[in-house]
């Protein structure tokens, strides 16, 4: 099969983030199996999904980690000129699906060259790791990356993400926190609002409070300029709350996002938030005893990427891409999690991320083109006896 058949059958799965994944799963799984490969899974709780892992090559120590993830964002209410399921060519050297890019192009490029993966005189291993549920929060990576490392009796040196990046190596990733924050206050008459406690006045007095923190990072010259913005950010998404212009609101919540560089703490943040918070609490209970401020992780926090210019990874993804320019980027993916198994990671796949999660999302030909043949240069490597 080509690489443009193969991602023709990826993208007709329409296996959205947090859905059952077992139809796309079983095709990969037989696919693979088809070729002699042992696959082995990693079921969630309730079974019906599940990320896979398997070995091409010998069991030694220092081979080559391929991930993938295999579901897609939602494409309702986007305007799409073309069905989002069936891969379509226009003939303008594109081709057009959910997930075309992001990210089924590059597990394509895996499966493309999966015959000449198995007939390879491979002296290290090639490692193939696709997980589920990336999309809403990067929640099977850790499990993946963990059953990864205790799976094999070897031990894989490096995780090469196949995110979209144009074929450039991509070596710094923020790390991202999602929270929700509760405000409960008391309900009054709006000329009372002295003698009350508005949840929604003290929601944004927690909001300039976060708003304030990102401002003193930078201030601070917490900066790294191979990020864009070169600080870490705090983002403010949703705020709800409130029934009436004269009503006092006695709930409201908002969802915030924090996106750190490598140097910023996440959880140190958020305890100075929590502190200030407890502070608050403290102040306006002389006004109404029962006021809190309750905030939760609306998913699990994705750790940051920060792989160094100078590790073995990096040279052995300029060798194989071809491309030697080092970038960074502020989206969450994967990589941090496979770095905090010990595994040397890096980002580079084919497509770019510009085109990822809009409508007529697309992967250029020449980009699938690109991704086999850093994979074929990465097979070469693998089959050397003097890789290391």
């Amino acid at each position: 099969m080509t690489v443009e058949n193969i991602l023709a059958k990826l993208v007709s799965f329409p296996v959205l983030g947090g859905e059952s994944n077992l139809s796309i799963l079983n095709w990969i799984k037989d696919l693979l199996e088809s070729h002699g490969v042992t696959v082995n899974l990693v079921p969630n709780e309730e079974g019906n999904k599940a990320s896979l892992h398997c070995r091409i090559g010998p069991a030694v120590d220092g081979g080559v980690i391929l991930s993938g993830h295999m579901d897609v964002v939602p494409v309702e209410g986007q305007e799409w000129t073309t069905d989002p399921f069936v891969l379509t060519d226009k003939g303008d050297g594109k081709l057009y699906g959910r997930g075309s890019c992001d990210m089924k192009g590059f597990i394509a490029c895996c499966l493309a060259v999966l015959p000449q993966m198995v007939n390879a005189d491979l002296k290290k291993p090639i490692y193939f790791a696709f997980s589920y549920d990336e999309e809403i929060g990067c929640l099977a990576g850790p499990e993946l990356a963990r059953t990864i490392n205790t799976h094999y009796s070897e031990t894989p040196k490096y995780a090469i993400i196949g995110e979209p990046s144009l074929m450039e190596p991509i070596v710094g990733q923020k790390g991202i926190y999602i929270l929700e924050t509760y405000v409960n206050g008391s309900a009054g008459h709006s000329s009372r609002i002295k003698q009350e406690v508005s949840a929604i006045h003290e929601a944004m007095r927690l909001i300039l409070w976060l708003e304030n923190k990102m401002n003193q990072l930078i201030e601070n010259q917490r900066l790294d300029d191979r990020f864009h913005p070169p600080h870490s950010s705090i983002h403010i998404g949703m705020v709800q709350g409130g029934i009436a212009p004269n009503v006092i609101a006695d709930k409201a919540h908002f969802y915030w996002d924090l996106r750190t560089i490598p140097m910023d703490d996440i959880g140190g943040i958020i305890s100075e938030f929590e502190a200030h918070c407890r502070k608050r609490e403290e102040e306006l209970r002389t006004i109404f005893p029962d006021f809190s401020v309750k905030t939760i992780e609306n998913h699990p926090p994705v750790p940051h990427l920060d792989t160094k210019a100078d590790d073995d990874v990096v040279d052995l993804i300029r060798r194989v891409s071809g491309n030697s320019r080092l970038d960074t980027v502020s989206y969450a993916a994967e990589a941090g999690q496979f770095a905090n198994e010990g595994f040397q990671s890096a980002i580079c796949g084919p497509g770019s991320i510009a085109q990822a999660h809009r409508a007529d999302e697309f992967i250029a030909k020449e980009q699938l083109e690109q991704g086999v043949e850093m994979l074929n240069k990465l097979i070469e490597e693998l089959s050397s006896a003097d890789f290391t």
